[in-house]
């Protein structure tokens, strides 16, 4: 039985209409890191924060799951209909819902959902698909202690307990659309050369060595589908 670990970063959401944070027009050449992407900048002006976050809140009605997000979420549904002798996990960089939306189950936001909030008073976690400002209750206690469910510079990411036991698991690590300098994500690869074949997808060739044994270019949505209907067919 093969598993597959497959990590995704801000690329293939890219195709589907998303501004990456990174980027020639990237979200943080219009704002500062220390702004919006860290503890520090949320104590400061909770407000602004709060105003950035619902603003990519609301967009994201109006893209929907490009033919990657499909293809990976195929290959999932085929290992449950047993139509594939394989598992395939998910672990994303990217805070949007589009793999779930496409119609994987097997996801791991080690970044954080743009569609939940924290409480930072009972650590309640509630979905959320409106604006939230300071002043917002938190559903579960009351208390007006929400903020953004978004792993920001300083912060541990989250799951990497259970990160560490897939990719120990795994048989074949995939990454797609990941710019290969933000850690810990960036070392998954190295942590699996020993039990793991290892593939890229990308636009373009990593600017570093890569310990990546195969590297495809070109745009996810012709790629993915090309790659999961051969892992099918195989």
């Amino acid at each position: 039985m093969q598993h597959i670990v497959v990590l995704t970063g801000a690329g293939i959401s890219q195709e589907s209409g998303l501004q990456t944070f990174r980027g020639a027009d990237g979200l943080w050449n219009h704002e500062r890191i220390e702004d919006i992407c860290t503890p520090e900048g949320f104590r400061r002006d909770p407000l602004r924060v709060d105003c950035f976050y619902n603003g990519l809140r609301a967009q994201l009605p109006g893209v929907q799951p490009n033919a990657a997000h499909h293809a990976l979420a195929r290959l999932e549904q085929a290992a449950r209909q047993g139509q594939w002798l394989g598992e395939i996990t998910i672990i994303t960089q990217n805070i949007d819902d589009l793999h779930e939306r496409a119609g994987s189950h097997n996801v791991i936001h080690m970044h954080g959902e743009l569609l939940r909030l924290l409480c930072t008073h009972c650590r309640a976690t509630p979905h959320w698909h409106t604006d939230c400002y300071p002043d917002t209750p938190c559903p579960h206690c009351g208390q007006p202690a929400l903020r953004p469910d978004i792993v920001w510079f300083g912060e541990m990411p989250y799951h990497m307990d259970t990160i560490a036991r897939h990719l120990a698991a795994c048989d074949l690590f995939v990454a797609i659309g990941t710019s290969g300098i933000v850690y810990p994500a960036a070392g998954f690869v190295e942590s699996v050369t020993d039990h793991a074949d290892t593939m890229l997808f990308n636009l373009e060739v990593p600017q570093e060595p890569s310990a990546f044994e195969q590297i495809i270019l070109g745009p996810a949505t012709r790629t993915i589908p090309n790659w999961t209907r051969a892992v099918l067919a195989a």
